[in-house]
């Protein structure tokens, strides 16, 4: 009797260790994981984008990956994530390349290229023409991951408190200006600064910045540049689409198991679908709203987008003279674009 009840007991204990035993299993392939984000967590598109791919990827892993949003400033400044990320600081953040340029220019052909590809064009030469693959090796050397996360269509050229009437009345202007595009505006005597979302209403409101370009009509109306600038401009030459990026530190990533590596890259591919068509969706609403409220929407004429293209001319031929990760983006992008031409002459109406 008393080895029965000894093998019972025994057999109990067993059974108690191999469940705490399998417990702790699960709990050690659980990821708990912060999430910078460089946009407000309210923003239409942008920061219901980086909240989606959060949610995303915590409800698609079943909690086996739980990303934390947090807003711009709460961990680190709005732009600066790269570093922290690279340190393993940050776990993760989402924003756009463009905000890396201070640790190679390069990273500004994955962010927006001006008179650059549509969406459609810019995520196809990412993901099947190359770029995808040289974005991540260039992340990788920081010890980041790089995960093209994010897509929107064309944003407005600028915000001004004055019409622009010619070239000239750009010259001595303080912008915020962001990407390529920048450089492009500085041939025009522009001095342009780069600003967070949430810090260029309070400028521009200042006069600390005469004028400002920052996204989608539907994302500058919910910042109320409206309500100072009077003037919005279009088409956005120097951002016909822009990118969005998931970054995480490296060491965290290859440590995921397969499953969790897939649920990051469809959360990611998910919310770039998410991005284009809530984007899409918003637009015409805010700029009839801005029309209502006295803006008035100008097209830039033929010769000031040859104006400007010209000066992109010229900015990209500096750009690739002296770094080689940008020339080897720019044959790269500049090939496919040709390939791409005689699909897009013909398969598309003009």
């Amino acid at each position: 009797m008393k080895g029965k009840m000894w093998l019972t007991l025994v057999a109990g204990v067993m059974a108690a260790v191999t469940v705490a035993g399998a417990a702790t299993d699960a709990d050690a392939k659980r990821v708990r994981w912060k999430m910078h984000s460089a946009f407000g967590g309210k923003l239409i598109v942008l920061g219901e984008g980086a909240n989606n791919v959060a949610d995303s990827v915590t409800k698609m892993s079943g909690g086996d990956v739980t990303m934390k949003f947090f807003e711009p400033g709460a961990l680190v400044p709005g732009t600066g994530y790269y570093d922290p990320v690279s340190s393993g600081a940050l776990d993760a953040a989402f924003g756009t390349p463009g905000y890396n340029v201070n640790k190679n220019n390069a990273y500004a052909f994955f962010s927006a290229v001006p008179f650059g590809p549509g969406a459609g064009e810019y995520l196809a030469w990412m993901r099947y023409g190359g770029g995808e693959e040289i974005a991540t090796e260039m992340y990788g050397r920081d010890n980041i991951r790089y995960n093209l996360c994010g897509v929107i269509a064309p944003e407005s050229s600028g915000w001004y408190r004055k019409e622009i009437k010619s070239a000239d009345d750009l010259r001595g202007l303080k912008m915020r200006f962001f990407g390529l595009g920048a450089k492009v505006m500085e041939k025009f005597g522009v001095s342009t600064q780069l600003l967070a979302g949430g810090d260029i209403y309070p400028a521009l409101e200042l006069g600390s910045i005469d004028a400002t370009e920052f996204s989608m009509p539907a994302i500058d109306k919910e910042l109320g540049f409206f309500q100072v600038a009077k003037h919005n401009y279009f088409p956005g030459w120097h951002q016909q689409s822009t990118l969005n990026e998931l970054l995480i530190h490296k060491p965290a990533y290859d440590a995921l198991d397969d499953a969790q590596k897939a649920v990051i890259k469809g959360a990611c591919d998910a919310n770039v679908m998410f991005m284009f068509t809530r984007g899409e969706g918003a637009q015409f609403a805010a700029m009839k709203f801005h029309q209502e409220k006295g803006v008035t929407i100008h097209r830039w004429s033929d010769d000031m987008l040859a104006k400007f293209e010209a000066a992109w001319n010229e900015v990209i031929a500096d750009e690739i003279k002296d770094n080689e990760d940008s020339k080897k983006i720019w044959a790269s992008l500049s090939q496919f674009r040709k390939d791409y031409a005689i699909w897009k002459d013909n398969g598309y109406l003009k």
